[in-house]
C-alpha cells in the first residue's frame, strides 16, 4: 500500500471535490433558499446532525469499549454528515428528494467548518490511546478547500449556465461513484488484514447500530409529512467519507488500521441504511422530485 499511497490520496482527493462539484451542479439557489428558510427543519437537522448523532457515536464507541482504530474511526465518522450517498437514499425510499439533496449539500458545507473541532474535541476528552488530538486548523482548511471551492463552482455553473451544468452533471456522478469505489477497494484492499481482523468484531457492529440510531434521530428531529421526515432520517444515516479519510492522513499518517477500521464502518453503516430506504420505498407510490 506504501508504493501506491500517492495514487490512493490523489483518487481521494478527486472523490472529494468531483463529488461536491456534482452537488452544486445538481443545486439551485431556490434548493438551497427554501432549506435555509425552514427554519424548524434546518435547525433540527444541524442538532441531530452536527451534535446529537456524534455524542452517539461516541457513547456507542465507549459502550462497545472499542480498540483504539475503531473509537477514532466511529467517532471520526459520526463527526461527517452529509455523504452523498444520503441523496442516493431518498431516492430508494421514494422520498423527498429535492429536501433531502438541499440537506445534504448544506450539512457537507456546514460540517467541512465543524468536523474538525467535533472530532477533536471528543478523542481528546475521550483521551483515545492517551489523548489522540487532531491540527484542527489545517483538517478545517484541507476540508474546506476540497468542499465548499468544488460546489461552489458548480453552483456558479448551474446558475449562470444552467444548459452546461445538466450536461456536466451526469458524468461528473459517474466519476464521484467510480472513485468513490475505488476509494473504498483501496482502503479494503491497503488494510485487509486489519479489516479481516474486524469481522464479527464490535467494529462492524458499532457501525451498524450507530447508522439505524442516526436514521432514527434524524426522522424524529424532522418536520413536514412521513416522506420528508424519512429521508432526513436517510440523510443523517449515511456519513461522509471525505472529512474523516483527511483527518486520517493529517493526523494518523494514512495508519492503515485506522484506515481498515474506516473501512469496516462506513461499509457496516451502508448495510445498515440501505435496507431501510428499500422497505420504506416499497410502501410508497413515489416521492417528491
Amino acid at each position: 500500500m506504501n508504493a501506491l499511497q500517492p495514487l490512493f490520496n490523489a483518487i481521494t482527493v478527486i472523490f472529494i471535490a468531483v463529488t461536491m462539484f456534482a452537488a452544486g451542479l445538481a443545486t439551485t439557489l431556490p434548493t438551497l433558499r427554501a432549506v435555509f428558510t425552514d427554519l424548524p427543519l434546518l435547525l433540527l437537522a444541524l442538532l441531530a446532525n452536527l451534535v446529537v448523532v456524534p455524542l452517539l457515536g461516541w457513547a456507542i464507541a465507549a459502550l462497545f469499549v472499542l480498540p483504539t482504530a475503531g473509537f477514532v474511526a466511529l467517532v471520526l465518522v459520526a463527526s461527517s454528515p452529509g455523504g452523498p450517498f444520503g441523496a442516493k437514499l431518498s431516492m430508494v425510499q421514494k422520498g423527498d428528494v429535492v429536501a433531502g439533496t438541499a440537506m445534504q449539500v448544506l450539512l457537507a458545507a456546514v460540517a467541512s467548518l465543524t468536523f474538525g473541532p467535533m472530532s477533536s474535541g471528543i478523542l481528546t476528552t475521550a483521551e483515545v490511546g492517551g489523548g489522540i488530538s487532531l491540527d484542527v486548523a489545517a483538517l478545517v482548511r484541507t476540508v474546506a478547500i476540497l468542499q465548499l471551492v468544488p460546489f461552489a463552482v458548480g453552483l456558479v455553473v448551474r446558475h449562470c449556465a444552467r444548459p452546461t451544468a445538466l450536461s456536466w452533471h451526469p458524468v461528473a456522478g459517474v466519476v464521484s461513484n467510480v472513485t468513490f469505489m475505488m476509494v473504498l477497494a483501496g482502503m479494503l484492499l491497503g488494510s485487509w488484514r486489519d479489516v479481516v481482523a474486524l469481522l464479527g468484531s464490535r467494529t462492524l457492529l458499532a457501525g451498524f447500530l450507530l447508522s439505524v440510531v442516526a436514521f432514527a434521530v434524524g426522522t424524529l428531529l424532522a418536520t413536514g409529512p412521513p416522506t420528508r421526515r424519512t429521508t432526513m432520517g436517510g440523510i443523517a444515516a449515511v456519513r461522509n467519507v471525505g472529512p474523516p479519510l483527511a483527518a486520517v492522513g493529517i493526523a494518523f499518517g494514512d495508519e492503515q488500521a485506522v484506515l481498515g477500521a474506516l473501512a469496516a464502518v462506513l461499509t457496516s453503516g451502508l448495510a445498515a441504511a440501505l435496507p431501510i430506504a428499500a422497505v420504506l420505498g416499497r410502501g410508497r407510490d413515489g416521492g417528491t422530485a
